[in-house]
Order: C-alpha cells, then sequence, then structure tokens
C-alpha cells in the first residue's frame, strides 16, 4: 500500500471505529488523511471498499495478537483460552467495543463488502477456539468453542461500561475448558 493509501486507511480506522461507519463521511477522512477525495476513490474505489480495508487490517493485527497469545503458551490446555488474554492487551487501546460487531450492526447487509470480513472474523475465533480445545485434548471441542465465543464476545461486548467483566468471563472460561480438558498428566 502506498504511504498515501496508508494515511487514509489509519485515518478511516481512527474515525470509523470512535464516531461510527455510517457517521463518517469520505470528506473527513480525506482531510484527515491529507489527501484529496479523488486520491481517496483512485485508491479505494468506495466507501464501502475502504470500510473493507479498515477492517481488514485490523483483523490481521487482531489474529496476530491472539496467535502470539497462544503460541506463547506452554501448556495446550491453557492455550485454549488465549484469546481471553489478547483480549485484555487489545482492550488497552480499544475501549469502545468490537469494531467488527459495531460494523456487522451498522452494515447488516450480508453483500457489503466489510460485512462478510466481519463475520468471517467472528467464525475464525469459532473455529479458533475449536481447533486449540481439539489440540489439548478436551471433550464436545465444537460445543467448548461455541461456549468461549460467547463467554469472549460477550465480555468485549460490556467492554463499553465501567464493569469489569472479562476478568470475570477469562476466570469462567478457564473453569469451563478445565472441566472438560484431560486429566493433568
Amino acid at each position: 500500500m502506498t504511504p498515501a493509501g496508508r494515511r487514509i486507511v489509519a485515518a478511516a480506522e481512527e474515525l470509523f471505529y470512535n464516531r461510527g461507519i455510517t457517521a463518517v463521511g469520505v470528506d473527513l477522512i480525506a482531510e484527515r488523511s491529507g489527501v484529496t477525495k479523488r486520491t481517496l476513490y483512485n485508491r479505494f474505489g468506495s466507501k464501502d471498499h475502504l470500510v473493507a480495508a479498515y477492517l481488514t487490517q485490523r483483523d490481521q493485527r487482531w489474529r496476530s495478537l491472539v496467535r502470539a497469545a497462544a503460541d506463547a503458551c506452554d501448556d495446550p490446555v491453557e492455550a485454549v483460552t488465549a484469546p481471553f488474554d489478547a483480549l485484555r492487551t487489545w482492550s488497552g487501546t480499544n475501549t469502545r467495543g468490537c469494531a467488527f460487531i459495531n460494523a456487522l450492526a451498522e452494515l447488516p447487509d450480508p453483500s457489503h463488502p466489510a460485512h462478510l470480513i466481519a463475520a468471517n472474523q467472528k467464525l475464525w475465533l469459532l473455529n479458533l477456539f475449536e481447533e486449540l480445545a481439539t489440540a489439548a485434548g478436551c471433550s464436545g471441542p465444537a460445543t467448548l468453542a461455541t461456549q468461549l465465543l460467547v463467554l469472549h464476545e460477550g465480555a468485549l461486548a460490556m467492554q463499553p461500561l465501567p464493569i469489569d467483566t472479562l476478568s470475570e468471563s477469562s476466570d469462567l472460561a478457564r473453569a469451563v475448558v478445565r472441566a472438560v480438558a484431560p486429566p493433568h498428566r
């Protein structure tokens, strides 16, 4: 991506995340990124494609953080709840809830290019939970993955409130995983 393209996506990310996708126009993004509207449209084609680019970059950073957290675990059972640890790190600078859930709420049309990216991000996390649970030898990995996703997303949805649900959700996730994990060797 060109330097101008990176500036556009960075400005779009800050504005879309903090103000909402539908509340932000391309004029403001162009102004904040120091480019003309023409440059923005030449690079991305439309606001819809810019939203998709913003979510794609955010998704890549999130997946990298989660994978690093899981890979850092020595115990496969501990790795199953690594996305909760990653969420604690991520939440330090992302305090307005989940950008993907926000995007799904603002862009309900499944044919919107950003809608698919946001939905796939959630499916990726569900599949990762199942993959980690399977690797740890947990019984019922698909059911466990769904339970963990619900806990994870619930903690994320509560983030904008002055209630720390992440600690409780993380503790509950660990207890649920221990209940279905094989006995410690």
